[in-house]
């Protein structure tokens, strides 16, 4: 999701660097995807995909390359059961894991799993500015493919399955492609640097952060969601915890085989975790908009984000500090939320009735 500038996280981070033109190092054939997780776009219609089964970053040409997102307007009901269609399974046989838009079309790009647990089969689909829903072709298609050094063994279950965490979240940026989950090293929060055209990865840098609500330092916990900013004309890292600590580091502070300190610039609640986030402009200002699984969609803002005050005491009871939000009430049920243009977001809504998603476009609040 190409959402504001370099961006980056803390917990297993990819940075791949892109070179693009005539040939962009992509080699037709069939991506060997085990697992089809987190989503980000590059340019000219490069789809990025982590499958954190096999530990690994695919970039995928779709050939998605023009469009007008301006125009795009989706309002499609029953997504589960449309996907299962085409799959020939059931709804409740299909598991949505992200959904980001090609920002160049306008088109939406889905994550899926096929069935649940280990032999969950991996799947792509496009919906496009009609509300079609089609599947995106992984046969004899231009691809690259980056294996993560370093990444934790399989086996485990809940938190403890730690491969399953090992790709967290994407973003493109600049041309680099930010990617964070765990690793097996000391502080496993780590983040990794890969050029593009694909060669082999480093260490990557190991993060470290305070947990107002925990009240201690962490290095253990994946970023679950991120995304970039520009604080003070310097390209930064804004990345969300699980329950639910906002922190904020530089890009320019990764280095290979380094461990950096990130600033906590929020708590805001506990006992929640966050599912996606990007950041916008409306009237004239920045916010941050996150989607979480607890607590509705939240409008952060940004004022003061390069002089608010660190976070380095404990917020007890559930309490917030630092940066401040409302809640948009009128949005609930939201699992995945990616910006569409100046003016409108898509978001993925959870139905608690009938456990169906539905895709829909908003505006920006």
């Amino acid at each position: 999701m190409l959402k504001n500038l370099p961006a980056v996280l803390f917990t297993c981070f990819l940075v791949v660097t892109t070179v693009y033109g005539a040939d962009n190092g992509l080699k037709k054939g069939t991506p060997d995807l085990q697992q089809a997780g987190a989503l980000a776009f590059g340019p000219e219609g490069v789809l990025f995909v982590g499958d954190a089964r096999s530990a690994a970053i695919f970039a995928i040409d779709t050939g998605d390359s023009s469009g007008d997102p301006s125009k795009v307007s989706i309002s499609l009901e029953n997504v589960d059961s449309q996907i299962a269609g085409l799959l020939g399974t059931t709804a409740r046989e299909v598991q949505i894991n992200d959904a980001i838009v090609n920002p160049v079309s306008g088109n939406v790009y889905l994550s899926v799993s096929r069935g649940r647990g280990p032999d969950a089969q991996p799947a792509l689909f496009r919906v496009d500015g009609a509300g079609k829903i089609s599947e995106v072709a992984l046969k004899d298609v231009p691809f690259g493919k980056a294996a993560l050094p370093n990444a934790p063994s399989p086996g485990g279950e809940g938190r403890n399955d730690k491969r399953s965490q090992s790709i967290t979240d994407i973003e493109y940026s600049d041309g680099q492609v930010f990617v964070a989950g765990l690793s097996n090293e000391e502080f496993e929060s780590t983040l990794r640097s890969i050029p593009f055209p694909f060669s082999d990865a480093d260490r990557g840098t190991g993060v470290k952060i305070y947990h107002g609500a925990h009240g201690r330092f962490e290095t253990q916990s994946p970023v679950r969601t991120f995304t970039i900013y520009d604080i003070g004309g310097d390209a930064h890292v804004l990345a969300g915890y699980q329950c639910t600590p906002l922190v904020k580091f530089p890009v320019s502070a990764l280095k290979p085989g380094a461990k950096i300190d990130a600033t906590t610039i929020a708590e805001l609640g506990n006992r929640n975790r966050p599912l996606d986030m990007f950041v916008y402009e409306k009237n004239g200002k920045d916010y941050i908009l996150m989607a979480n699984n607890a607590r509705g969609v939240m409008k952060i803002t940004t004022d003061d984000i390069g002089e608010v005050k660190a976070i380095t005491d404990p917020v007890p009871g559930g309490g917030k500090a630092g940066l401040t939000y409302e809640t948009i009430e009128e949005l609930k049920g939201v699992e995945q939320l990616d910006r569409l243009n100046e003016k409108t977001a898509i978001v993925l809504v959870r139905n608690e009735a009938n456990g169906e998603g539905s895709l829909k476009t908003i505006t920006l609040p």
